[in-house]
């Protein structure tokens, strides 16, 4: 039966999406959005869930460009989020000049650009919240979905307690983490105890005592609703970060678990049960498969943004996107113990046209200040577009690992396939603040090491089997490790083991030797007590001296099917 929800959904994507309603049509045919068209929502039912993700430290207006390619495997292939660029346009009917196709897609982005300006800042955030809670003061919750206090020089110098300062003021009711954790146990800690708001992780247990760490459930009552919110910290963060950094802490899916709290919320009156994720988008899809009685989960950890609710057996995911680009609201009709009825409205933080909020302004300033000297320094010009996302490889990571080559004096440059990092247009400036936003870590030291042929395709294939396993629950999230001086085939769709090919050392043209040891310059190494200058100021350098880059995608690493 065709339902409300379902006509709701058509109804969405059919005027573009993003929820201008009647303004829609002739903003794209004048490229132009105000911020009433951007918070122009009919209100639902009684409860109203607002929730950001993955920020990564963002104060201020960014570009950021959505990933080209962004792939499904097994049973998740040609599902969103994978899909991308002018097929994604296609299916949710996006008219591709307007802003609705610069803030989804990748589609002609320069250009957009240039037109619909940055997105972004906690200060346009704030603008966009308040309304909202001045809307439906009784019914409204905000959530933070994780990735917050990491990702740019001031969180890097102050420990993520400039995060704690906005996020303080921009007053979540609870966020989970991930990056968090790579300050260390006793700083996340200590930062726990200056926040203002709960801090849920649900599967972080103490891993001699068996205990919890954290509070799993919040439990809060809006428009007459009793609502269960359950945290879930990223369950691999001790793979994909160095484990050292929170050596007592353990993590995991922990689906049984998840499936108690769920239980326990429901048995404590919970009339509304959300999932405040940081699973990623395909594991939160399995999992909503699989745990019975969640009605929405908010996922993060992958930096999907999606225009539409995707109902998993109805249960409701939401995709918020990244870096502060996007502000997620969903309206739920709640009425004895169910979800009746929902609307939901991906609102993109186009900066130029939201009026800052003057008291969180003031904040970014007394924080930013101190340092402007330094974030505005000028290192060089991009002639071309630099970007992080992308499944294989992106131009950012590409001056990473030219930076390696040439600074670190290697064959072969190996950079992480981070999904974090705003991007740069043609003709613009790097300052210190845009390499930082690209490698603030606290594991940054550039290491050089020989490294044999079948190490290096080991390396690969583990890389590949964490993006590319069939089973979601298998998944790492990030990209591939982007590589300098290298060039192989990938097929996704191959056995574990057999995903890489035909490796060649592209300064030489020969192929890479299983039994040849090989000289490799990278990055943010997992293991502890790794020597090299800091990655930031290994590309600061190389950037000063080159003065002018430009980076054209490369054609090095080949997608191959069958």
């Amino acid at each position: 039966m065709f339902s409300r929800r379902d006509f709701l959904q058509v109804s969405c994507a059919t005027v573009g999406l993003l929820g201008f309603g009647s303004n829609l049509v002739r903003a794209a045919a004048h490229q132009t959005v105000t911020q009433q068209d951007l918070l122009a929502f009919e209100p639902l039912g009684n409860v109203t869930l607002t929730h950001i993700t993955d920020i990564h430290a963002q104060l201020v207006p960014i570009y950021f460009r959505e990933p080209s390619i962004n792939l499904g495997v097994g049973d998740m292939n040609g599902l969103p989020p994978h899909i991308t660029g002018a097929d994604f346009l296609a299916k949710y009917g996006i008219d591709k000049k307007s802003a609705n196709a610069y803030a989804m897609s990748s589609e002609d982005f320069a250009a957009l650009a240039q037109t619909y300006g940055r997105v972004g800042g906690v200060d346009r955030l704030s603008t966009l919240l308040k309304a909202i809670r001045a809307e439906r003061p009784d019914n409204t919750l905000f959530f933070d979905g994780g990735d917050t206090w990491q990702g740019s020089y001031t969180s890097l110098k102050t420990g993520g307690e400039d995060m704690v300062k906005v996020m303080n003021l921009l007053a979540p009711d609870a966020m989970t983490a991930h990056w968090e954790f790579t300050f260390g146990q006793e700083r996340v800690e200590e930062l726990v105890e200056q926040i203002d708001f709960d801090f849920l992780a649900g599967n972080v247990r103490d891993t001699e005592w068996d205990e919890p760490v954290f509070e799993a459930i919040s439990y809060y009552e809006k428009g007459g609703v009793k609502i269960g919110v359950i945290g879930q910290a990223f369950p691999y963060t001790p793979i994909a970060n160095p484990r050292y950094m929170m050596p007592d802490w353990s993590f995991g899916i922990q689906e049984e678990m998840v499936q108690g709290h769920v239980d326990k919320a429901r048995a404590n009156g919970a009339e509304l049960v959300v999932l405040l994720s940081h699973n990623g988008f395909d594991v939160d899809r399995k999992l909503a498969s699989r745990v019975k009685g969640i009605d929405v989960v908010l996922t993060g950890h992958t930096h999907d943004a999606l225009p539409v609710a995707v109902d998993v057996n109805g249960t409701l995911l939401i995709a918020s996107g990244s870096h502060g680009k996007f502000l997620s609201r969903l309206d739920l009709d709640v009425r004895d113990g169910k979800v009746r009825d929902y609307r939901y409205k991906l609102i993109p933080v186009l900066s130029d046209v939201i009026e800052p909020d003057p008291e969180m302004a003031a904040l970014v300033r007394e924080i930013r200040g101190p340092h402007d000297g330094e974030l505005n320094r000028v290192l060089g010009q991009t002639e071309s577009l630099l970007y992080r996302r992308g499944n294989l490889n992106g131009t950012f990571d590409d001056l990473i690992c030219d930076a390696l080559l040439s600074e670190r004096d290697a064959e072969i440059a190996l950079s992480p396939g981070f999904r974090w990092g705003a991007s740069l247009l043609p003709g613009q400036d790097i300052t210190v603040d845009d390499v930082y936003n690209m490698t603030a870590i606290t594991y940054p030291n550039a290491y050089r090491n020989s490294m044999s042929g079948q190490t290096l395709k080991t390396v690969l294939e583990d890389v590949a089997d964490n993006l590319f396993n069939k089973d979601p629950y298998y998944q790492q999230g990030g990209d591939m490790v982007r590589v300098g001086g290298l060039g192989y085939r990938i097929n996704p769709n191959a056995e574990i083991g057999k995903r890489i090919s035909d490796m060649t050392l592209l300064k030489t043209g020969q192929a890479i030797e299983a039994g040849k040891e090989y000289t490799v310059a990278g990055w943010a190494s997992v293991n502890e007590n790794v020597e090299g200058p800091a990655i930031y100021d290994v590309v600061s350098d190389y950037v000063s001296r080159q003065k002018t880059v430009s980076v054209a995608p490369h054609d090095a690493v080949k997608l191959v099917s069958g």
